[in-house]
């Protein structure tokens, strides 16, 4: 009884996303947002919204040993990682992508949406104690994706451009590797281990800020399926392939990687949903900046956003089921 009722809230709060995808999906058919209003959208949540709810919510649900709890389980998102772009660097040359679209390609098949998309996903399926988890994959993630993913890119770029190759390490992508959830992250941990007792009116001020996280996010996703036509399924059917491919292998890699380990259970199961997201939404704003090829890199994370609707319920089912 307790396992299908379980089952039904799970299937319940994807449906809840979905329809909040759909009211974005709706609203930008009808024009209701300018062309810069998704990038001011996901600026929102980046530096402002999700920040602020990343210091609620640790303060607030977690001390310094749950926090240390967590640290056993951080090097399983970066084998993860590991092995996409080693699965990603073959597709490439399987499917001749050609010089000055394989860095971005390489890119949308390894790195996760695990804010815009995984954070809502997790947070209703699971509840706040998933957050913690969620911001492990996260760091991860953008740690990889702001050195190699950037770099690929960049490369790229430089390809297109007949530009001399970037250097791998600059102020720039250093600068980058610590974004604004993260910096949020890392702000309640020196809270909580310093034991410093903050007032209830900021933490009230954060939990309102941070509680419109979810909701924009999704509607922001929607803004993105908006742009998906037909046509762009069938003239780059690559990147059908690498968002099949990489929304089948990455979960199965990531539950490989957890099933017989010591790792708490709820952290498992936000893995692997983690893993099962789409492709990530920032590289067609890195294409843009570097030169490479940004409309190859919107369609991508588009055909995998798009895909991630059939698949995310698909994969909440199977995560309750195995991981227990």
């Amino acid at each position: 009884m307790r396992y299908n009722e379980n089952m039904f809230l799970a299937f319940e709060s994807v449906f809840v996303i979905i329809m909040v995808i759909s009211v974005g999906i709706v609203l930008a058919k009808r024009n209701w947002f300018e062309k810069k209003a998704s990038a001011l959208i996901s600026r929102l949540v980046v530096s402002i919204t999700l920040p602020a709810y990343m210091i609620s919510n640790l303060i607030k649900n977690y001390d310094s040993q749950k926090l240390i709890s967590m640290i056993p389980g951080l090097p399983i998102p970066f084998i993860l990682l590991i092995c996409a772009n080693l699965i990603s660097f073959f597709l490439v040359k399987i499917l001749r992508e050609p010089k000055g679209r394989c860095g971005t390609f390489i890119t949308l098949f390894s790195f996760s949406n695990a804010i815009f998309i995984g954070m809502p996903v997790n947070l209703l399926v699971f509840g706040d104690a998933s957050l913690p988890y969620i911001l492990l994959f996260y760091i991860a993630n953008a740690t990889c994706f702001w050195t190699i993913g950037s770099y690929s890119i960049a490369l790229d770029g430089a390809i297109r451009k007949n530009r001399i190759k970037p250097s791998f390490f600059s102020i720039g992508g250093l600068r980058q590797m610590f974004p604004p959830p993260l910096l949020g992250f890392i702000v309640a941990v020196v809270i909580i281990f310093l034991n410093i007792k903050i007032p209830k009116v900021f933490l009230t001020f954060f939990s309102y800020l941070g509680s419109v996280s979810a909701p924009l996010s999704m509607i922001f996703i929607g803004i993105v399926i908006s742009n998906v036509r037909l046509a762009d399924l069938k003239h780059n059917r690559n990147l059908v392939l690498m968002a099949v491919t990489r929304i089948m292998f990455l979960p199965l890699i990531m539950y490989i990687l957890v099933i017989n380990s010591n790792l708490p259970i709820l952290m498992k199961k936000v893995f692997i949903l983690q893993s099962a997201m789409p492709a990530t939404s920032q590289p067609p704003i890195i294409a843009d900046a570097f030169g490479a090829d940004a409309e190859y890199a919107g369609i991508g994370v588009s055909i995998s956003t798009v895909l991630s609707l059939i698949t995310i319920p698909i994969y909440v089912i199977l995560v309750n089921m195995l991981i227990n």
